[in-house]
């Protein structure tokens, strides 16, 4: 999903950034992916990796219903 853009509130500060947006005047915004760190990243998708089946893993049959039923009347009501 992406982020909305950061737009100025006021008339203005958004007139004076259409006006320098059609004139090519505005810098490029820096690409998010360059600003993160590797490693985080890394650390970050390993966990996401393995996460849901080594949670499943640990749970009991009855802790999995349980949650299983939660999760059916949080979105089904």
């Amino acid at each position: 999903m992406q982020k909305r853009s950061r737009m100025p509130r006021d008339t203005n500060q958004l007139g004076k950034l259409l006006v320098d947006m059609a004139t090519g005047m505005v810098p490029p915004e820096p690409d998010p992916a360059s600003t993160k760190n590797p490693a985080a990243v890394a650390l970050g998708r390993l966990g996401g990796l393995k996460g849901g089946k080594a949670r499943a893993a640990s749970l009991t049959k009855k802790a999995r219903s349980e949650a299983a039923k939660k999760a059916a009347r949080a979105r089904w009501g």
